[in-house]
């Protein structure tokens, strides 16, 4: 390995370290097991030399958010366990690559994204696993800002994955909304993204993943019960071009 490999790879550990750290002391304060919450490295811009540091330092989720880099990116790490998270939004089109490489997508936000995704993932004789998207900001069906079906929809979108050949309903996912009665409230959010979840299981048990928190609010999020945190900044860096 280079210097400069050796340094990058210095670098990822001791920020590694930190957000688990962070997730670790966010537990104690929760009274919950570190072990109940998943660390999910959101690679997005940064190449597939980073993803193998992070697989050496034992990181085994990564996710995406734009299929074309993470396709490239999913075959060139193609020999690593890794499980891939697809984060972003996602159009019926990219459906039947996503699912080549995809274990999770977080982003399932309406009935023809399900179609699109069961068709391509019975093509590729896949099964994976989907999460429905939140969009908080659309509680009491204000417009929002952001991907995602409101908290009424919910229910009926997992049913549709359940039922879908190739998928199963893994849980839900939300970013902390920009508007609406959540803006800047990430702690609120998140424990109405948990209350959404509680119902959702009672018909799903299988639901359980609750995709919560990046870098700024992992805290809140694992507060909230969260079972999977997205983090990239805080692991990787800024992204380039934000420097």
């Amino acid at each position: 390995m280079s210097g400069t490999a050796n340094d990058r790879r210095a670098e990822l550990a001791v920020n590694l370290a930190r957000v688990e750290e962070r997730i670790a002391r966010a537990c104690v304060t929760a009274g919950r097991e570190p072990k109940d919450v998943t660390l999910v490295v959101v690679t997005k811009t940064y190449p597939a030399d980073d993803v193998r540091l992070l697989a050496e330092l034992g990181v085994r989720q990564v996710a995406e958010n734009r299929d074309q880099e993470a396709a490239s990116k999913a075959a060139a790490c193609s020999d690593l366990s890794l499980s891939w998270h697809f984060v972003g939004q996602l159009q019926t089109n990219k459906a039947r690559s996503v699912v080549r490489y995809a274990d999770f997508v977080h982003s399932v936000d309406r009935a023809r994204l399900v179609t699109a995704l069961s068709s391509a993932a019975e093509r590729e004789g896949r099964r994976i696993g989907c999460l429905v998207q939140v969009a908080l900001d659309r509680e009491s069906g204000a417009a929002g800002q952001r991907g995602g079906v409101g908290p009424d929809g919910v229910g009926r979108l997992a049913d549709a994955i359940a039922a879908a050949p190739g998928l199963w309903p893994a849980g839900v996912m939300t970013v902390a909304p920009l508007s609406g009665p959540y803006a800047g409230r990430p702690d609120a959010a998140f424990e109405r993204l948990w209350e959404i979840s509680t119902r959702l299981r009672a018909d799903h048990p299988a639901a359980n993943m609750v995709s919560a928190g990046m870098s700024a609010d992992l805290e809140e999020a694992v507060a909230a019960g969260a079972t999977h945190v997205r983090i990239g900044s805080a692991v990787l860096g800024v992204r380039p071009g934000l420097r």
